[in-house]
């Protein structure tokens, strides 16, 4: 079976216009790696109907998976679930599972805004919201959640069993006091030696310190062991100490 993929469609103007920085991409990135679904794409998109249809329809297309965050809440800018709507061609409607749950959430405050988090694609199933109660959904190989960090994590803790993935992509990062230019040679031989091996390279200063971290990605820890063993040998070739370092920090 060939590796799954994922595709992450950040939606929101707010992310655009740098007022919240985003946090969904690096959790949703890390957690499906994990799960041995790498991300291959990400996006972040505007409020805005026809950006919104044409993203998921070229992403659930071209993945296994596809996650979207952000609008899906009560005011009128949250126009995610109608817009996926329109990208498979169904009604927009209320689900009456969604309905109960927030009706059994809000009690006496429940208005026409909050119902329209019960708003879906016909055919939608739900992804829970243990956090605010107000459901994602999901549509074919299409997951929408909430754009709040916390919610969205909540979410997709809620359906990560149901994800299929392949094996995890696991990955090593070696940093020295280097520069990129007097290795960038020698890793371009290690990259070809070991072509199923994600090797970047991420320059960094700290204070008086100035150094390069290599990092390695791959499903296949032998071939990953091999060209890191090598990515050290060539730091050591330089006169330098390479040290072993959080791959998470960098990658």
């Amino acid at each position: 079976m060939s590796q799954p993929s994922a595709c992450v469609i950040l939606i929101g103007n707010e992310i655009l216009s740098g007022r919240i920085k985003d946090e969904n991409l690096p959790f949703l990135a890390k957690r499906l790696s994990q799960l041995g679904i790498p991300v291959g794409e990400a996006m972040v998109i505007p409020d805005v109907e026809e950006r919104i249809v044409a993203a998921v329809n070229d992403a659930r297309a071209r993945f296994t998976y596809v996650f979207t965050t952000g609008g899906i809440g009560p005011t009128h800018d949250d126009i995610t679930a109608a817009s996926v709507a329109k990208a498979f061609g169904v009604a927009w409607t209320l689900h009456p599972e969604a309905k109960r749950i927030l009706e059994a959430y809000y009690g006496d405050t429940v208005n026409a805004a909050r119902l329209r988090m019960a708003m879906t694609p016909e055919g939608a199933s739900l992804i829970p919201n243990p956090v605010s109660a107000a459901p994602g959904f999901r549509m074919e190989n299409v997951h929408v959640m909430a754009g709040v960090p916390s919610i969205m994590r909540a979410m997709f803790d809620a359906i990560a069993h149901t994800l299929s993935g392949g094996d995890p992509v696991l990955s090593r990062a070696i940093s020295a006091d280097a520069r990129e230019g007097d290795l960038a040679q020698r890793l371009a031989e290690i990259q070809a030696e070991h072509p199923g091996v994600d090797l970047g390279s991420y320059p960094f200063g700290l204070g008086e310190r100035i150094g390069v971290c290599i990092v390695g990605r791959s499903t296949d820890k032998a071939d990953l062991d091999a060209a890191m063993d090598k990515v050290a040998a060539m730091f050591r070739a330089l006169g330098l100490d390479p040290e072993e370092s959080d791959p998470a920090a960098t990658n």
